[in-house]
């Protein structure tokens, strides 16, 4: 059984440096190339957590899936950049170990993914968002085909998601009730189809429509990032973002982010301009990677299981497998976690 001291040794780290990165922390100080040797490193030697040691290894139909293609959205770098990804894709191969199934990982490219590559396998799973281009590319050359975090709005396909649009809702209304009235909101447009769509990307969309039927829209509260890859929700993008909110004459009183990067890059520029969460803006996001209770204050967030995501997208190409011929979508449900970055609802 590989420990952690092994995979530490291995790659010339100290044994909490690798618990922290393959907890998926991304406050460690670390170098990309780093990280990177780490999980790989782990998937190697076949690491297991503690918690899918002491499962019963399940062996539901061993021979149907013997083959798994996972064709990602995001380039290795910006994977490894987002605890959230990580997490779908851990999902897939925690569950594809329980059946004994070889994985073969594409990561974004230029290129479309080799035709022989996808119609040797058994099945294949997308993570993330992809063109009309791509996902006729995939279906016509993928025996059985899953989308994991996209749902690409066609029921003939088989998709697992959770819906961002209502958790978008959820906070916004547990915002209200608490007294905010200000609402920032720092996010990303949406590259999809080789053009930038504008205010599409589902939280800025549910955002715009929830100010807009409250009467309270203000287009100088919206900072957004004009994307291309996943590289559009880090750090480093919430910090400057957060910088154009604070040069407003009248500053928001909560900012909501896209995701949990985004909100400790917020942080920063908050606490270097000498404002105090909450008491002066708080701060809401989505995802609740590892690192969000331990920030100061721990974020309120939307808890997105991305694990589950993932295990759920190799069980709907089980089904498949075994004979299911209809599409099928599923919604994993998500969870507000209210932590001290902002005031809870009565």
């Amino acid at each position: 059984m590989v420990t952690i001291k092994e995979i530490a040794k291995a790659v010339g780290v100290s044994s909490a440096t690798v618990s922290r990165v393959l907890n998926y922390d991304p406050a460690l100080s670390i170098s990309p190339a780093k990280r990177q040797a780490i999980i790989e490193t782990a998937e190697a030697l076949n690491y297991e957590t503690p918690r899918n040691r002491n499962k019963a290894t399940t062996q539901t139909a061993p021979s149907l899936l013997t083959k798994l293609v996972i064709v990602h959205f995001l380039e290795p770098s910006d994977e490894i950049a987002d605890p959230y990804y990580i997490g779908v894709r851990l999902g897939i191969e925690t569950r594809c170990r329980d059946l004994r199934t070889e994985i073969v990982k594409v990561f974004h490219s230029d290129a479309l993914p080799e035709a022989g590559l996808l119609s040797g396998a058994s099945g294949i799973i997308v993570i993330g968002k992809h063109s009309d281009h791509e996902i006729a590319w995939l279906r016509q050359h993928a025996r059985h085909l899953v989308f994991a975090d996209f749902d690409p709005k066609d029921d003939a396909l088989d998709s697992v998601f959770s819906d961002v649009e209502l958790a978008t809702m959820k906070i916004l209304d547990g915002l209200k009730a608490t007294g905010y009235h200000r609402i920032g909101f720092i996010g990303s447009h949406e590259k999809l189809n080789d053009s930038v769509q504008r205010f599409a990307e589902k939280r800025c969309a549910a955002y715009i429509d929830w100010q807009r039927r409250n009467g309270t829209f203000e287009p100088d509260l919206l900072a957004l990032a004009d994307c291309s890859t996943g590289q559009s929700l880090r750090l480093e993008t919430g910090y400057r973002l957060a910088h154009e909110l604070l040069a407003l004459s009248e500053r928001p009183d909560v900012i909501v982010t896209s995701n949990d990067n985004m909100a400790i890059g917020a942080y920063r520029a908050l606490q270097e301009a000498g404002l105090s969460i909450p008491n002066d803006i708080a701060v809401v996001s989505f995802n609740d990677i590892p690192v969000a209770q331990f920030l100061t204050p721990p974020l309120t967030t939307v808890r997105i299981h991305s694990e589950h995501i993932g295990e759920t997208a190799v069980d709907l190409l089980l089904e498949r497998l075994s004979g299911r011929s209809y599409g099928k979508q599923v919604r994993i449900a998500t969870e507000l976690i209210w932590r001290a970055s902002c005031r809870k609802p009565q």
